[in-house]
């Protein structure tokens, strides 16, 4: 088994404190270690280095080997622009394939938060036989606690199963309404995506031939010069473009505690909270202000609110209630856009 990071992605609903140039998988917002070193110390509690590879952009390099110094160039993966996890993960498939190298891999985002590693390697060793034994794709899915509009869910077949703790995946549900979370999370066999997914690099290369040819041509017969074609590939995650296409794919339940801290009120999931439920960090002076977070670089002072995001660095100022935060990187990128 080998894990694969990703870490090419911006996060933009972590904006100001993340940003372009300075993506949140690098930064510590709950702890004195950066999320990417936070994951990769995880996988090396019970995986050797030369197990542990990364996935990210040329523009993130220097910042990788800034905070993972230890981490090999052989155990890096470049991919010339950030398209999204469907090209990214072809790339990292074609990387094992050219040197005959086949072993599972555990493809894992940068930035979750996750309390047990021991619970996590057991999951992923069983996820590991599957993936061999039935040449597919196994995800790991979260046993919801809470209508969560913000994570995608898998349905599960509710009779097909490969044992007992495994089980063969229905459907994907992309990130649903409140009201549709509210059913959903009353439901046996739903569980949250949580975007960690097991297979092995010819699995990865036989359902990109068969449900993304073309992509998976433009990549392969381009290998020695992906900079030229790589603005020519959709932006597309791996769910969409082979994930939900494919009927080889089970999921293993997990019970660690687990956030892929997505948004600020991930936040109030992993940190302790003041006696009012806030959480606060900075020069923040507040009276009468209730279930709120505040990330700030300046003296701040918050009178009689709640239920208020309010985030401020040199890249600017975000205030916005926590109903509304899902439209931060949406914002953003239309302002990206723009430039």
């Amino acid at each position: 088994m080998k894990a694969i990071i990703l870490a090419g992605g911006q996060g933009g609903r972590f904006w100001p404190l993340s940003s372009e140039d300075m993506p949140k998988q690098f930064l510590n917002l709950y702890s004195n270690e950066t999320m990417i070193q936070q994951t990769y110390k995880r996988f090396r509690n019970w995986l050797p280095a030369d197990k542990v590879f990364v996935v990210t952009t040329e523009k993130y390099l220097p910042l990788l080997m800034e905070q993972l110094p230890e981490i090999k160039n052989q155990q890096i993966i470049l991919e010339p622009d950030q398209k999204d996890t469907a090209p990214c993960i072809a790339i990292t498939a074609l990387y094992f394939l050219n040197k005959e190298d086949d072993e599972v891999l555990v493809l894992a985002p940068s930035d979750q938060y996750i309390d047990d590693s021991n619970s996590l390697r057991d999951a992923l060793f069983l996820a590991e036989d599957v993936a061999n034994s039935e040449k597919s794709f196994v995800t790991l899915g979260v046993t919801p606690n809470k209508p969560e509009t913000g994570y995608g869910y898998i349905q599960t077949k509710k009779d097909a199963k490969y044992d007992s703790s495994v089980f063969q995946v229905e459907t994907f549900i992309e990130k649903p309404d409140i009201k549709t979370a509210e059913k959903l999370i009353k439901e046996e066999n739903i569980f949250w995506n949580s975007g960690i997914f097991i297979c092995k690099p010819s699995t990865i290369a036989a359902n990109f031939r068969t449900l993304q040819a073309d992509m998976w041509k433009l990549i392969s017969e381009n290998q020695n010069d992906l900079k030229a074609v790589y603005p020519l590939l959709p932006k597309v995650s791996i769910d969409y473009a082979i994930l939900e296409k494919t009927e080889a794919v089970f999921t293993i339940p997990v019970n660690f505690n687990w956030d892929d801290l997505g948004v600020w009120t991930g936040l109030e999931r992993v940190q302790v909270s003041d006696d009012n439920n806030n959480i606060m960090r900075g020069d923040v002076i507040s009276t009468s202000t209730q279930n709120c977070i505040v990330y700030t670089d300046r003296k701040t002072i918050l009178i009689g609110v709640e239920d208020i995001i309010v985030a401020s660095t040199e890249n600017g100022l975000v205030v916005c209630h926590k109903s509304k935060e899902q439209q931060i990187k949406k914002i953003i990128n239309q302002q990206l856009q723009k430039e």
